[in-house]
């Protein structure tokens, strides 16, 4: 399934967007410093901050240890991110109830 390249219309924030306006800018970083900060790839870094690609608990790690940023909160704003995205394409999704074939035997009338 090819995903969309547009944002998400949801008011949930990414966290990219947060670690960015709340760490990587007041400290007056540039993505390659932060990177470099982080331990990790310079596009890796963009891509969250640009919120392309999605935090990983890894990098959450990262971010607490190098910035004190608040890994479980950060990856609750990931989470409920997640979410968000999925309930406003909830819709496109068919799927019918799963009914176990033991649960079918007790709704049909006995014939014996």
């Amino acid at each position: 399934m090819a995903r969309s390249k547009e944002k998400p219309t949801i008011t949930t924030p990414h966290p990219g967007g947060f670690v960015r306006a709340t760490i990587i800018e007041p400290l007056g970083l540039s993505v390659k410093e932060a990177a470099q900060a982080l331990g990790v790839h310079r596009v890796a870094l963009s891509r969250f901050l640009n919120e392309q690609a999605g935090l990983s608990a890894e990098m959450a790690i990262r971010l607490q240890k190098a910035f004190g940023a608040n890994m479980v909160e950060l990856m609750r704003m990931q989470n409920d991110f997640d979410i968000a995205r999925a309930r406003e394409h909830e819709h496109e999704i068919e799927v019918s109830r799963y009914v176990p074939a033991d649960a079918q035997l007790l709704t049909q009338p006995r014939l014996f």
